[in-house]
């Protein structure tokens, strides 16, 4: 009867951690992450498979755009080594294309620059489109970062929120 007991206890506890294993593998943060205000949604488009080509829609809500953006900022982790193609890279507002006056990925500071030829104006979604992007060789999870700077004179950069973004 004991050993009955002792193999039902180690099996229950088997199964548990498996499927609490599975369970945290599914996209649910269960420690650490980011504040909830402070995260944006995003699409892959084609699935996030680690070393393969994909198009990122990092999406920016109407709540956030509170101020007109003169400039985009997208900074992304030093354990990141995708690739990306800043001919490729378009805004979005409404679902329209808006015309760019420069896209600059500097790869020493992990940050890619986007600016359009006239700000974006407050109170609208706006949809960072990064196409042919080569995922890194290796999955996990990402922290990209959205900064934008507005028209005016100084020129400071305003934190909109964290993309957390989960190749595999």
């Amino acid at each position: 009867m004991r050993r009955l007991l002792t193999t039902l206890a180690i099996t229950t506890c088997l199964l548990t951690s498996i499927s609490a294993i599975t369970w945290a593998g599914s996209g649910v943060t269960l420690f650490g992450g980011i504040k909830r205000e402070n995260q944006l949604s995003y699409r892959l488009d084609f699935g996030g498979q680690r070393n393969a080509w994909d198009r990122y829609r990092l999406r920016i809500p109407r709540r956030k755009m509170k101020v007109a953006a003169a400039k985009f900022m997208v900074t992304y982790p030093r354990y990141y080594k995708g690739e990306f193609e800043p001919k490729k890279i378009e805004v979005r507002v409404k679902g329209k294309k808006v015309p760019l006056s420069e896209v600059d990925w500097n790869k020493e500071d992990r940050a890619i620059s986007i600016s359009p030829k006239e700000p974006v104006p407050a109170g609208n979604p706006v949809e960072l489109v990064f196409s042919n992007v080569q995922n890194p060789p290796f999955g996990g999870m990402f922290y990209f970062n959205c900064m934008i700077q507005t028209p005016g004179d100084v020129p400071l950069p305003r934190y909109m929120g964290t993309w957390q973004i989960d190749l595999h």
